[in-house]
């Protein structure tokens, strides 16, 4: 399995990775319900709503960097040049992720801009 590969696997798993960090830490009448996890969610904030929000946003950055990493190897592209993209990729979603969480909707925006242009670096490659 190539290094890009593992970053695809590691971008699928971080949006639920994301909002656990909100389940982990509720307590008393927040604690997670996993019987009604949508009636959960509904009634966080601050943070933790800003943590789910992330997660949607997560899911929402998959299906361009998989297919941007899927097409580049598929057209044989350099796969070193490949691997290092999706690195930046991981890296860049976890920096957007702290700022989420950090209530920093500036820098967040233009975070999302530099995941969003290097998957489409990826695809570009293809």
């Amino acid at each position: 399995m190539t290094i890009a590969n593992w970053c695809v696997l590691i971008a699928c798993l971080l949006p639920t990775a994301t909002v656990g960090l909100a389940k982990l830490t509720s307590r008393g009448a927040e604690r997670y319900n996993n019987k009604h996890p949508r009636d959960w969610v509904s009634g966080l904030t601050g943070w933790k709503a800003r943590a789910n929000a992330a997660q949607m946003n997560g899911f929402e950055a998959l299906p361009l960097f998989i297919a941007a990493v899927v097409l580049a190897q598929q057209a044989q592209a350099e796969q070193g040049r490949i691997d290092t993209l999706a690195m930046a990729f991981i890296a860049v979603r976890l920096v957007y992720v702290a700022m989420y969480l950090a209530n920093q909707h500036a820098l967040r925006t233009l975070v999302w801009i530099g995941g969003t242009a290097i998957s489409i670096a990826i695809l570009a490659m293809s």
